[in-house]
């Protein structure tokens, strides 16, 4: 564990009980960025909290700053709060992110790769924005193909099939990071922590880290990703890195419900968890059908979880932050950026939050 380390069983955990079930969460959403098209489209639809994204980067340094304050005033014309952003700490796959030696243990470069990441967490502090959302994987986001599904005209769902995947060979191909092992994966996250998590405590700003999508057996590829196979036991075991406000999650409930074989029983105890640590920073709400090894991502209402029962339990842990869709189904009929399924996620984000609301206030 890190320089920072605490122990199991927080001081600061608090009981559900103790929480008050006032509602503070609001819709929120990562994709578009700050462009004008994109601010209008969130406003009509009642989206005024953001994810803009990442700040232009100035090679060798970090974030613009002037970009970075130039999005904020962006965003106010429209009303609309600029929360988190990005850290090019992404799920693209070691293969393609512009910063690898992180997660691939390798110094000085990763020492380096640090630097930049510390002056990010500045210039974001800087613009107003106390909450950075990461990852911190090898593997990319991993999928076998899309199903279609003629119920919902013809929607198209991103698939992960774990059998399919082994038949096609998949499972052989290995990343520049060759093996590596769930501890070694710990360390290296530990490793960036313990030097960027003075500078987010310093300047006030959420890192909140997003579980590795999906949940893969042992040695996936060389790989086993820190949250697999048990993926409750990943989640802890980071959870339990550090005892402080800063250090948290961005709270992928698809991501999550991939690992479990009964996503709709199993979510509600894992938010309880986290929630009352006051580490969930930041909510993804993604459904799926299916769960541990083979799974489809579909709409938040034909899913095989219960999203007024999620959300309720967000309330009940006293979650304030966005509550926003990531992965929407597809179709040919939409143009880019799939706004139609992300329209329809927001109204029903928003009919949710405000049926909590009422509960709350009876």
């Amino acid at each position: 564990m890190g320089a920072l380390a605490a122990t199991h069983g927080s001081a600061k955990a608090a009981t559900v009980s103790t929480l008050p079930k006032e509602v503070k969460m609001h819709v929120g959403c990562q994709s578009g960025g700050t462009s004008i098209e994109n601010l209008e489209f969130k406003a009509r639809h009642g989206v005024f909290n953001i994810d803009g994204g990442m700040p232009k980067s100035i090679k060798g340094v970090g974030w613009d700053l002037d970009d970075s304050l130039a999005k904020r005033e962006a965003c106010e014309k429209y009303g609309i709060s600029l929360d988190a952003y990005h850290l090019p700490l992404t799920s693209a796959g070691i293969d393609r992110v512009d910063y690898p030696n992180m997660m691939l243990g390798k110094s000085p470069e990763r020492d380096r790769e640090i630097e930049i990441i510390q002056q990010m967490i500045q210039v974001a502090a800087k613009t107003g924005v106390h909450l950075l959302n990461y990852n911190t994987t090898i593997l990319p986001v991993l999928r076998t193909g899309r199903t279609i599904d003629p119920k919902r005209g013809n929607a198209s769902y991103s698939t992960w099939n774990y059998e399919e995947a082994v038949k096609r060979g998949m499972d052989q191909e290995k990343t520049v990071a060759d093996n590596v092992s769930s501890d070694q994966m710990f360390e290296r996250i530990t490793y960036v922590l313990d030097r960027i998590m003075p500078v987010a405590k310093e300047y006030k700003v959420k890192l909140a880290n997003h579980i590795a999508d999906p949940p893969t057996p042992e040695g996936y590829r060389g790989i086993t990703r820190w949250n697999s196979p048990d993926v409750f036991a990943g989640i802890k075991r980071f959870s339990q890195l550090y005892d402080n406000e800063y250090h948290g999650f961005n709270f992928c409930i698809g991501s999550i419900a991939e690992g479990l074989k009964d996503p709709k029983n199993e979510i509600i105890p894992i938010i309880k968890w986290v929630g009352e640590r006051n580490q969930i920073f930041n909510i993804h709400l993604r459904n799926i059908k299916g769960g541990w090894n083979n799974f489809q991502e579909v709409y938040p209402d034909n899913g095989d979880m219960n999203f007024l029962h999620v959300v309720r339990a967000l309330r009940d842990v006293g979650f304030s932050g966005m509550v926003m869709p990531d992965h929407v189904p597809k179709h040919a009929a939409e143009s880019k950026g799939n706004p139609q399924a992300f329209a329809f996620s927001y109204g029903y984000i928003k009919g949710l939050i405000q049926a909590v609301s009422d509960e709350a206030q009876s």
